[in-house]
């Protein structure tokens, strides 16, 4: 599986749709390619990982 870490840090606010968004716009992505996509906060201490499962 390939994983994606997205470069600086992440507004951990975002939902789903930013995170889809900033997948694209940043790391050039299709959020619906399978990758795991790994955001990370301001202070490191917290991750949110965008994963399609193809079920939506």
């Amino acid at each position: 599986m390939r994983v994606f870490l997205a470069a600086g840090t992440t507004d951990m606010r975002c939902g789903i749709a930013g995170l889809c968004a900033r997948a694209k716009k940043v790391l050039g992505e299709d959020p619906a390619g399978g990758a795991l996509l790994v955001f990370r906060g301001r202070m490191g201490d917290r991750l949110k990982i965008l994963h399609w499962d193809g079920q939506g």
